[in-house]
């Protein structure tokens, strides 16, 4: 079974719209643990507009009692403040992620063409704290292959173009169902586990979940857009079962 890891981000963003403490990030999180979740994860932006640097210490020191249950994955760039953060804090995984100028969320993984040097140094020392290192990458061998030159231990799969093909029919789905196959079957046989994530929701993740090897998926606008109608612990446990 893949483990869920609920992206909390959203909460923050109605936090900030607002300013003030309410809703509060840390009593999501409370109720997402609650609820069964073995995972939560946070993306800080350097512009702080939804999770900021010091939710991630309040939700890492909250979690830190049930890190054998319940892992925290930081998900970035590798920019200086936040690699910093991460040195200090010690998540269970950090989630490498491209940010590109004016994105309002990520678009893609890294291009298999991006500079590794600096990436394969982070790769080594995040192994050396005891911090699992997983790349964001896109479902390609190529992209997967980038992945396993830095040194890391998983991939993160983006998963909005499935996502798109699901909605246009189940001919497309299947389809690019397949090319996620392909690119998971090729990093268990490169030695990187495989992770998920971007837009999948409870009507494409049952069909997504049977991906082989899949150990963790991430989710947080559609697991949050639909707690507002029907109340976050019902839907955590929702996805719970997809999963199960």
């Amino acid at each position: 079974m893949a483990r869920l890891s609920v992206n909390v981000n959203k909460v923050a963003t109605l936090r900030n719209s607002r300013g003030g403490s309410e809703p509060n990030v840390l009593r999501a999180v409370r109720v997402c643990v609650a609820a069964g979740a073995p995972g939560i994860t946070v993306h800080p932006r350097a512009d702080e507009r939804h999770i900021r640097l010091d939710d991630v210490r309040v939700i890492a020191e909250e979690l830190a009692p049930i890190a054998f249950q319940v892992e925290l994955n930081v998900e970035g760039d590798p920019r200086p403040d936040l690699v910093a953060l991460v040195r200090e804090l010690r998540p269970a995984q950090f989630t490498l992620v491209p940010v590109r100028p004016g994105e309002i969320t990520s678009e893609a993984g890294w291009p298999p063409s991006s500079p590794t040097e600096a990436l394969r140094e982070l790769c080594t020392e995040l192994r050396e704290l005891g911090v699992r290192s997983s790349i964001f990458v896109d479902p390609t061998p190529a992209a997967v292959d980038f992945a396993a030159s830095l040194g890391a231990d998983r991939v993160e799969l983006y998963t909005e173009p499935y996502a798109r093909a699901f909605e246009r029919g189940d001919d497309e789905a299947q389809a690019s169902l397949a090319t996620y196959v392909v690119a998971a079957k090729h990093a268990r046989t490169v030695g990187l586990g495989v992770n998920a994530g971007h837009d999948l929701d409870l009507r494409n993740l049952p069909l997504f979940k049977a991906l082989p090897g899949l150990k963790e998926v991430s989710i947080g606008h559609a697991l949050m857009s639909e707690a507002l109608f029907r109340g976050l612990p019902e839907v955590v446990r929702d996805y719970l079962d997809v999963l199960r």
